[in-house]
């Protein structure tokens, strides 16, 4: 059975600052710097290896893939995250109400996307990247929202995010007919 390892990048100057943070993107801070180390170690404690990485396209997840592993990776599009349209880079008090039903078109207006959207574009791409013959364990580096939508396409969500989706929270999915499992969630404890 193959293993995907979807992990959430580190702590952002946007995060911080409490920013609504889509396609625009802001720097890891120091903290996001030490929490992808954090991870990286963690993999290498536990001597989970990949044979393959990918990253979104966002400079903030291809930092934290860096930190991880040294390894070569592709960047790609589908795993970006949503896109708040005329939101990005808005205060998050703008959505702060909003819970995830309410999120699933209320970007829409703003020229944004829907849930459904993003939850359909990384089906796609996690699933084309999981059927290679050569992906036995992956490492994916994404984003809260997104990694948050591709959860809801197997199971109710709401409980592990009632657990927080940190930054540098792993998801582990086992791959077997086509299919994703949701294994654990591995949560960097706060120091």
């Amino acid at each position: 059975m193959k293993t995907l390892y979807l992990m959430r990048h580190g702590q952002t100057l946007f995060n911080v600052q409490q920013r609504i943070q889509g396609w625009c993107d802001s720097p890891l801070t120091e903290l996001g710097i030490q929490q992808a180390k954090k991870a990286g170690q963690y993999f290498k404690e536990h001597q989970i290896h990949f044979d393959h990485a990918y990253s979104s396209t966002s400079e903030r997840c291809c930092d934290t893939l860096e930190l991880v592993t040294d390894m070569p990776y592709t960047r790609l599009k589908g795993l970006k995250e949503n896109f708040y349209g005329e939101l990005e880079a808005e205060s998050e008090r703008l959505n702060a109400h909003l819970t995830p039903q309410d999120c699933e078109t209320f970007y829409l207006q703003f020229g944004g996307e829907s849930s459904e959207t993003v939850k359909e574009r990384m089906i796609k791409t996690l699933t084309e990247i999981m059927q290679q013959d050569d992906h036995q364990s992956v490492l994916a580096v994404s984003h809260s929202g997104a990694c948050f939508n591709f959860l809801r396409a197997f199971q109710d969500p709401m409980e592990e995010l009632k657990k927080g989706f940190g930054n540098c929270c792993i998801f582990v999915y086992k791959f077997d007919n086509n299919k994703f499992y949701l294994e654990k969630v591995i949560r960097q404890k706060e120091d």
